[in-house]
C-alpha cells in the first residue's frame, strides 16, 4: 500500500471517529453538556450528515484496488472533495457557534479541533499521493 494512501485511509478514518465524538462543550456553573456532530446535525444543521458520507466515500474507494491502481485520478478527486467539503462544513459550523466564557462557557472541543485537521490532512495527503502516481517515469 502507497505510503500517501494509507495516510489519506487513516486521516479519513480518525475524521470519521472524530465526528461522533464530542464537539462542543457547554457548562454553566456546575452543570456541563456537550455534543457531538451527530448531535448537531440531528439538531439543526443537517449538512453536517454530510461529511460521514464524504469520509466513507474516501475510505471506500481507497480500498477499492482497481480505482487506486487504474484510475487514481477518481481516489484523488473524491479525497479532495471529501476532505475539503468536510473540512468547510467542520469550519462553518465552527463560525456559528460563538465561544464565551462568563457565566455559560461555550467552546469547541479538542475532538473537533483534531477531526478539522484530519479532514484537511485527506485533502493535502490525497494530493500528495496523486502527484506521486501521475509523475512520468524517468
Amino acid at each position: 500500500m502507497n505510503g500517501a494512501r494509507r495516510v489519506t485511509l487513516s486521516l479519513a478514518a480518525f475524521a470519521l471517529i472524530c465526528f461522533f465524538l464530542p464537539w462542543l462543550q457547554v457548562s454553566c456553573l456546575t452543570e456541563r453538556g456537550s455534543a457531538s456532530g451527530l448531535d448537531l446535525a440531528r439538531e439543526g444543521n443537517r449538512s453536517l450528515l454530510l461529511i460521514p458520507f464524504f469520509l466513507l466515500a474516501v475510505l471506500l474507494t481507497g480500498f477499492v484496488r482497481i480505482i487506486w491502481d487504474q484510475m487514481p485520478a477518481v481516489f484523488a478527486l473524491i479525497g479532495m472533495v471529501g476532505g475539503g467539503l468536510s473540512a468547510y462544513l467542520m469550519h462553518r459550523e465552527r463560525l456559528k457557534t460563538v465561544p464565551s466564557r462568563g457565566l455559560i462557557s461555550v467552546q469547541m472541543t479538542a475532538w473537533f479541533w483534531l477531526g478539522l485537521l484530519a479532514s484537511l490532512g485527506v485533502a493535502l495527503a490525497v494530493l500528495l499521493f496523486y502527484a506521486r502516481r501521475s509523475k512520468a517515469p524517468t
